[in-house]
């Protein structure tokens, strides 16, 4: 009998400890580790154009799904700022008959700077550099998870006005292609 699949899901702001918790979610879970940053670098390099961002976190996710019906475990490790989008991969996940735990990592904002310097100086290959102010502008677009959200003891929320599925929204929020 075949055991019943998690998505991980690591939430935060940049900085706050989301990849190492992948990491160790990785090892610790036997989980495929999908981390965009990693993907963004690679595809990329130096270059970090926004418009690529959602499509790669699409195609990602796109793998997690197809993961998850295979029984393989996933951490999906994007940072996921939005309530909208925690709520799509969750019932994402259960549409395809896997658990899903959310993992909430924060830090005061000089506790990231301080983390985000030190990736930078020790390894700039795997990050882009990340001033004061759009750490300031991304926390203002971040919606912190709710206790029930965290915990699943909340209901999933209905998708939003103008979506009839999750998986509709999904298919807006993470388009295919930008074309």
């Amino acid at each position: 009998m075949m055991r019943q699949p998690t998505l991980f899901l690591t939430v935060g702001l940049p900085g706050t400890g989301k990849t190492t918790a992948a990491r160790s979610i990785e090892i610790d879970q036997h989980a495929l580790r999908l981390t965009k940053d990693e993907w963004v670098k690679a595809l990329f390099g130096r270059d970090n154009p926004p418009s690529a961002s959602d499509v790669i976190e699409g195609r990602l996710i796109e793998v997690a799904l197809r993961a998850l019906e295979l029984g393989c475990n996933v951490v999906i490790d994007f940072g996921l700022w939005s309530r909208n989008e925690r709520s799509a991969l969750r019932q994402a996940a259960v549409d395809v008959g896997a658990l899903v735990e959310m993992r909430y990592f924060e830090l005061t904002p000089v506790e990231q700077r301080v983390r985000l310097d030190q990736r930078l100086a020790e390894a700039p290959h795997t990050t882009w550099q990340i001033t004061d102010d759009d750490l300031a502008e991304w926390a203002t677009h971040f919606d912190v998870p709710a206790p029930g959200e965290l915990d699943g003891g909340e209901p999933l929320d209905e998708p939003p006005a103008g979506f009839a599925t999750w998986s509709d929204w999904r298919a807006d929020r993470w388009p295919p292609t930008r074309c």
